[in-house]
Formats: C-alpha cells, sequence, structure tokens
C-alpha cells in the first residue's frame, strides 16, 4: 500500500526509504488509518529484524513516512527460484521470530505476516514488514503504558488477513493475538522448505475453508530430506487449536535457533603425529576401514528409506455411487457399491464407463478376487439377515457357488482367499475361520474381544492380518497362519488411533490400511520390512490427505498405482410435502441433519455434514453459530426445556462419546458424566434437571441411564437392559424406546414406575422422536426393505403411515446417524445424501 521512492537525507547523510500514500489512497479513511497505524507500529520497535522507521509527515495533503533504506529482495523473491535449503529455513525463520518476539513484547500483533512482509538483505538479515493490519493486544495495552495505540481491536465476525497464512481464528472472524502470528510464520517456513504453500486453492473462500478443516500434506512426503525436528517445529506452528502452538515467538525463535545449531560443524585441531604412531598406519587404516564398512552397512539398515508418496491422480469412474471395495486383476477393476443396493461393477484400469457383473441376487456385496483372476470373493445380503451368505463367482461370467456363512458386522469385508488358492479366511463376528478354499472343513482358528473384520493373508501365506472393533475403536492385529502369538500391529503411539482394514502391496514390501481422519478416511503406508538385509519395518505414514474421503483402496499389481474410492460427502435437509408426495429442501438445503427445535419454535439446533460441528440458529436459519470445532465429532442435540442449553455427544478419534452441555449462544462445553462406556441419544426431563442417555458401542446389552445434573450422580431406569434410543416425552409421563433388536418399541411409565410393549409391528424401528404435544411418537423403518415413516399415538398399539421413504436416499456417511426427525408443524425432516463417489488412480512411488 503505497509508493516507495529512494531518497538522500542531506542531515544525517544517509540513504533512505520514503513511502507516500497517493492522494487516491488518502481520501480513504480506511486506507489511511492503516498506513499511520504501521507508521505508528514499527516506530514503537526497535529491532534489527523490523524495519526501522525514523519519521512521518504530510506534504500538500500526501502522507509519508521515512525508513531505513533495504537493498536485497523479499521473501517471496527469493522463494520464486525454489525451496529454501534447511540451513537457511531454520536461520531466516529464527530472525523472523525474534522480530515478532520483540512485536509482541509491546503488545503488537502483525495478524498480516506473508513473504511479501520480509525482505531479506544483501548481507542475509531479515526484516519484517508492513504493519498495516497490526493490533496493539488489550492485555498490553491495559498494562504496559509505554505502548504505543495503533489502532482499536478488530470487531469481532470481521476477517482480517491474507489468505492462506491466516490463522483459523482469523478466518473465524475471532479476536486474533501473538498466536495467529505464530501460525502464520509456520505456513512460511512450511513453503520455504516444501516449495509450495501448505493451504492454496482455487478460491480464497476454498483456501480459507482448508485451513480451517484440512492439514497440509506432510513435509516429508514432499521433501523427504527435511529434518524430522524442523517438521515438528512447522507442525506445531500450524496447530488449529492455539493453544497448542508455541505460545510465544520466543520460544519458537529457541527451537529454531537449536535446529540451525545442531546443524553447523566445528573443526578440531589434530596433535601432530608421533614418530610412534607412523608405523602401524596401515594397520590403523584397515582397522577404520573395516569399522566404516560396518557402520555403513548398520547405518544403512537402520535408516528408514525414503518414504512412499503420490506422484499423480487420474479420475477413473463418473457414476457417482459409494464405493466400499475395490479389487483387481491387473487389467480390470472390480469395485463394490452401495446406491439403492449393494452391487459389483467392473471398469478398465484407465478409466471409462462402469458396468454391472450380473448376479442372482438383490444385493451382492464384493470381498475379493481370487489369487489367479478366475473368481471373486461375495456375499449376497438380504435385508437385516443374522448370518449372509459367502459366494464364489466366476469371471467373467457365471453361476456363484455357495462356500459358507458369515455373521453380519457393521463392515462387509469378511472373507479372502489364500496367496496359493488352497484356504479360505473368512470372520464369523468375534470369530476366524478358517477352510478349504471351497468352504469345507471350517475350523476357528481364533476368537477376540470384539467384532473381526478385513482378513488378510501375507503375500507370502505365513501370516494373517486382520481388524478388530472394540467399543467403537479399530485396531490392526496379526497372527502366524496357525492362529497362535496373536499381536497388535500398531500400538497408539506408533500411528493413528483407529486403523483398520489393511493390504500389502504384491511384493510384500509395503502395508497400506485406512483410518480416519478430519474431511474422511485416509490411506497410511508403512514399509513392513523385507528387501536387500532385511531393512526394519519404518513407522507409517498418511499417504493421502483431504478432502476427499477415501472408503476404498487397492494397489496396483506392479505397485506403481493405488485404486482408491474417494468420498465427497454433501447432503441435503429436506421436508416431506404431503400433498404433494415429495421431498423439498428445507432450511436452504443446508448439509446438515439431527436437527432439534426448541420448544418455543424460535430456534434450531444441528449438525453440519461432512464436518459433524454442531450449530445453532434461528428456526429461519439466520444468526447461525458455530459452537463445536474440528477434531471433535458432534452428534445427536436437543435444546433444553427453556432453550438456554444444547445437550449433544461428541469424541475425538480414538476416545470414547461422551454427553456434553454448552449454553445456545457459545461457551465452554462441560460432560455431564463420567462412565466406563460410550454415551448416547442425550434426552431432556420436562423441567431440565436431568438427562436420560443410553449406551453407545455396546447396544446388545443396552440400558438408558439418568443423569441429575446438579449432582452428576448417574442412575438407572428400571428394567431398561435390552433398550436404547430412549426419548423423555415433552410432559415427562413417559420414556419411550427401542428393543436391542429394533422389532420393538417399548413406553416407560414415570408414575408407576413399569415399561410396556408399546408397538409390536413386523420391521425394524429406527430414530423415535415425539410432538410437541407428547400425544405421537414419530419414527422410521428404515432398516428393513420397505423404508417408511410412520407415527403411533398414545393408547394406542398400531401405527399409521405419513411417507413412503423408498425413493430417498437417505445420508449415512460415518459418523453421522440415519436421521428422521419432526418439524413443528408435524412435517417429517430427513437428510438426502448428495454425495458422490469416483475411483481415481494415484501414481505411486515405492522406494
Amino acid at each position: 500500500m503505497g509508493e516507495v521512492y529512494r531518497a538522500r537525507d542531506l542531515r544525517l547523510r544517509r540513504d533512505v526509504a520514503i513511502k507516500v500514500l497517493p492522494a487516491s489512497f488518502s481520501s480513504d479513511p480506511e486506507r489511511l488509518r492503516r498506513f499511520e497505524q504501521e507508521a505508528a507500529a514499527a516506530a514503537a520497535l526497535n529491532h534489527p529484524n523490523i524495519v526501522a522507521v525514523y519519521q512521518m509527515g504530510n506534504y500538500e495533503g500526501a502522507p509519508y513516512l521515512v525508513a531505513e533504506l533495504l537493498e536485497g529482495e523479499t521473501l517471496r523473491e527469493e522463494m520464486a527460484r525454489g525451496p529454501i535449503a534447511v540451513r537457511k529455513v531454520s536461520e531466516y525463520g529464527a530472525q523472523i521470530a525474534r522480530g515478532l518476539a520483540a512485536a509482541h513484547e509491546k503488545g503488537i500483533v502483525h495478524r498480516d505476516l506473508k513473504p511479501e512482509n520480509l525482505f531479506i538483505t544483501r548481507d542475509g538479515r531479515v526484516k519484517i514488514l508492513d504493519f498495516g493490519l497490526a493490533k496493539l493486544t488489550e492485555s498490553q495495552a491495559s498494562s504496559a503504558t509505554s505502548a504505543p495505540t495503533v489502532g482499536t481491536p478488530t470487531d469481532p465476525g470481521v476477517v482480517m488477513g491474507t489468505a492462506g497464512y491466516m490463522a483459523p481464528e482469523q478466518v473465524r472472524g475471532e479476536g486474533a493475538d501473538h498466536r495467529a502470528d505464530i501460525f502464520a510464520l509456520g505456513a512460511i517456513l512450511y513453503e520455504m522448505v516444501a516449495g509450495r504453500r501448505a493451504f492454496q486453492k482455487a478460491t480464497s473462500a476454498e483456501t480459507m475453508t482448508a485451513i480451517l478443516k484440512e492439514d497440509p500434506a506432510s513435509i516429508s512426503q514432499i521433501a523427504p530430506a527435511t529434518p524430522p525436528a524442523l517438521q515438528r517445529v512447522v507442525n506445531r506452528c500450524l496447530e488449529k487449536n492455539r493453544e497448542r502452538r508455541f505460545q510465544s515467538a520466543s520460544d519458537l525463535a529457541f527451537a529454531l535457533e537449536a535446529l540451525s545449531d545442531a546443524g553447523t560443524s566445528s573443526g578440531i585441531a589434530r596433535p601432530p603425529e608421533t614418530a610412534a604412531s607412523v608405523w602401524n598406519w596401515r594397520w590403523l587404516a584397515g582397522v577404520v576401514a573395516a569399522i566404516v564398512v560396518l557402520g555403513g552397512i548398520v547405518a544403512w539398515l537402520s535408516t528408514p528409506a525414503r518414504p512412499p508418496r503420490v506422484l499423480g491422480t487420474t479420475q477413473l469412474t463418473h457414476d457417482g455411487i459409494r464405493k466400499f471395495n475395490i479389487a483387481t486383476d491387473g487389467a480390470r477393476l472390480y469395485i463394490g457399491e452401495s446406491g439403492s443396493t449393494y452391487r459389483i461393477v467392473q471398469v478398465s484400469v484407465n478409466g471409462g464407463d462402469t458396468s454391472p457383473i450380473p448376479t442372482p441376487f438383490a444385493n451382492s456385496v464384493l470381498l475379493d478376487i481370487s489369487p489367479d483372476h478366475t473368481r471373486l470373493l461375495m456375499l449376497s445380503q438380504v435385508a437385516t439377515e443374522a448370518h449372509m451368505p459367502l459366494w464364489s463367482l466366476p469371471l467373467p461370467s457365471g453361476a456363484p457357488r455357495h462356500l459358507a456363512d458369515l455373521a453380519s458386522t457393521a463392515d462387509p469385508g469378511g472373507a479372502t482367499w489364500s496367496p496359493d488358492g488352497q484356504r479360505l479366511l473368512f470372520t464369523s463376528g468375534s470369530d476366524i475361520y478358517e477352510a478349504n478354499a471351497d468352504g469345507a472343513n471350517p475350523h476357528k482358528l481364533v476368537t477376540s474381544q470384539g467384532n473381526q473384520f478385513c482378513p488378510m493373508f501375507s503375500p507370502d501365506g505365513k501370516r494373517i492380518r486382520f481388524s478388530v472393533r472394540n467399543h467403537g475403536v479399530d485396531s490392526l492385529w496379526e497372527m502366524p497362519v496357525d492362529g497362535s502369538n496373536v499381536r497388535e500391529v500398531l500400538r497408539p503411539e506408533q500411528g493413528p488411533a483407529n486403523a483398520s482394514c489393511g493390504f500389502w502391496s504384491i511384493d510384500g514390501r509395503y502395508y497400506f490400511f485406512w483410518a480416519p481422519g478430519q474431511g474422511g478416511g485416509n490411506v497410511w503406508v508403512m514399509r513392513d520390512g523385507g528387501g536387500l538385509l532385511g531393512r526394519r519395518r519404518s513407522p507409517p505414514i498418511q499417504l493421502t490427505t483431504g478432502p476427499l474421503g477415501i472408503n476404498a483402496a487397492a494397489v496396483s499389481l506392479d505397485g506403481k498405482k493405488l485404486f482408491v474410492g474417494a468420498e465427497q460427502g454433501r447432503a441435503e435437509l429436506v421436508r416431506y410435502d404431503p400433498k404433494a408426495q415429495q421431498f423439498v429442501s428445507f432450511l436452504s438445503g443446508i448439509s446438515a441433519g439431527e436437527l432439534d427445535y426448541s420448544r418455543d419454535g424460535q430456534w434450531v439446533t444441528y449438525i453440519l455434514y461432512p464436518d459433524q460441528t454442531l450449530w445453532r440458529s434461528h428456526a429461519d436459519g439466520s444468526n447461525r453459530l458455530q459452537l463445536t470445532f474440528a477434531p471433535l465429532l458432534a452428534g445427536l442435540p436437543r435444546f433444553s426445556p427453556d432453550g438456554t442449553q444444547i445437550a449433544y455427544i461428541a469424541h475425538q478419534e480414538g476416545q470414547k462419546w461422551k454427553v456434553y452441555l454448552v449454553p445456545r449462544d457459545g461457551g465452554t462445553p462441560q460432560d455431564v458424566a463420567d462412565t466406563p462406556y460410550d454415551q448416547l441419544d442425550p434426552s431432556w426431563s420436562s423441567d431440565g434437571k436431568k438427562l436420560a442417555f443410553g449406551r453407545f458401542g455396546e447396544i446388545e446389552t443396552g440400558g438408558i441411564h439418568l443423569v441429575d445434573l446438579a449432582t452428576r450422580q448417574v442412575s438407572d431406569i428400571p428394567g431398561s437392559q435390552k433398550l436404547f434410543s430412549g426419548r423423555w416425552s415433552p410432559d415427562g409421563q413417559y420414556m419411550a424406546a427401542l428393543t436391542t433388536d429394533s422389532t420393538k418399541l417399548a413406553l416407560f411409565n414415570f408414575k408407576t414406575q413399569t415399561w410396556s410393549d408399546w408397538v409390536t409391528e413386523p420391521g425394524a424401528f429406527g430414530f423415535p422422536n415425539w410432538s410437541a404435544d407428547s400425544q405421537y411418537l414419530y419414527y422410521d423403518t428404515t432398516l428393513t426393505e420397505n423404508a417408511t415413516f410412520r407415527r403411533v399415538k398414545v393408547g394406542r398399539n398400531h401405527s399409521e403411515l405419513l411417507a413412503d421413504l423408498k425413493g430417498l436416499l437417505r445420508y449415512t456417511t460415518p459418523p453421522a446417524f440415519q436421521w428422521s426427525g419432526v418439524a413443528p408443524d408435524g412435517s417429517a425432516l430427513f437428510v438426502r445424501d448428495l454425495s458422490t463417489d469416483e475411483v481415481y488412480a494415484l501414481d505411486l512411488e515405492l522406494p
């Protein structure tokens, strides 16, 4: 902002820079304020890493300031020539941090730090420029009378800064303190090392969304030679939560200086040779050479190989249907899809239109392909049957052959053939079985605590890895093929806390697996031993990063490509119009669900998809406010009877789901009870003094509990075993709940303290909700083939049909619930799935 001229100070005999604000700008009060603010902020600081301002004045209506003359180039100009050497990155970063520390000590926050505002002089000194967006922090303003006032704080909700370098709190328009500068410096350090920006999308809005929701690609993938210590410094600067960043620029400067010092070398003077040492120099040289060779071998074995990375991406399919499994024979991809039904399709590995593989089943679930690529392994699924038949399906066509029955699990993916095609491995609940390839002679190999899924033989056929889901957390386990010595593959400190569904590259050198993350699932990879001299296993690294969520993956036979099914989650809130008998957008069709109204109908609270964050707004959608933030995942919000608080469930990956309370207008959430089990389904008493909740992850045992919000004491509702989804009626007289098999609706009378069967009609019940007058209970039957929305009146045992849901594709992307609700006028509300899911080929580099 402004024009800069080189000038000569005749009095002090020095060259200076004069920055002049043109008349067209000086007539703008905001630009003039920023110009004066820049001068006042810089003039208050005297530090070798901050440009010095000597004077400010006004000549014929043109404001100007006189500053030291800098000769060199901006950091942006230097970065344009490519990534900067690691040593320089540490040195530059330490200088910038020292300059920021000086500003922060004066209570001044820059708020617009970027490469254009950093100048590198010819002697390698960094100068911080342009304090035009600087802010005097309130803490310093109130305590340090010597600190100048450089401008009033920005109003909450006003976004100030440059997209790509703003901290998340700046993007949200919140008050920005000195830690926003630390985030910006982290983005600059990242860019210096990687040669590309940490956050850069097609538009500023998309870039700011990425800052809020995405993590930049790991530096190790882009610049593998970067020291891990520098990567940790950058990652800490870029923490979304400012409480997890460096808490002072001085600490950051110290860390960067330590890195710079660690990279230096010092010469050590050698003592003069003595005559006694000359005679055996050849023997010593031989010993030294042997030590060097041995040390080189040890170092090579102990040093991990260059990490795998993705070099490019190509979209292969265009049908938009969700993918959950992929297999390949080298020429074609076989894809399991889940639209209105489960089906198997095929496409060339080079892409094109998908075509269905004919089967005699309404729902065909792909599991695996045989080692000789002549058969597919698949399930046939019918509604909610307890066991799913396992079949062998000939390629390219033919009659399927029955192999075995599998217990249904949350994850289709319970069988595989051995590499030699002689054995079959399949899961049944908490058990893993082995059988002949045709399903004959099955016998149990192992039983675990939790459901087992995604079994896989190692390429050499000597090991079996599988996934275990226990209390909602997935983990990877391994055992020899005889089922002995079962052990966990990854401890929590070694990788992501929630890992599952792994598979090897064909040569067995690399092991890929799936783990959830912000925006959806991602593929991780680790070197799994083998190779020359048996290089050891390497720690896992994240191979893919958002914004698409990975649902399925398979590696090509040559190891050069990774085929992934990647989903872009999108939902639409809809209302059923009974007159038109169709679903129409509600609240402008926001991508949200799990909505609840306040008792007076003035407010709504809901979960935004796919972020899984909690929001509230007026009933017309205005005055929106975000109440929870990533990485916290929220669900099932409920307004208190007086409309001042919201109860909801939330958790972070690897932790328990708990019920929390948050004020309607925002504040610090508080958990309501500490229990050994995950908590589900908060529901308010009519007086707002108690909450009912169920168990999550223990549906088979059930149980509905009450917590007194004054004492935080937890008690059980008598006889609620084998029940879940408890819903307190608004008048406080009843509690409605579902049996754990979802086949009955039960009613608890608080006066008589007894349960009774309420509705026992055929079908599976889901998501009950009371009417505001406590006369009706609404629910859906989406767990059956003929999905409907119904209601039943208190005192009656038979329901009435309100809507046919067969034509509605429901949003069910985990951890979202297949929700249905009721508006104050009795309208039925649902969430329509508008997500797209395609298969992409990722070009791999596997060193």
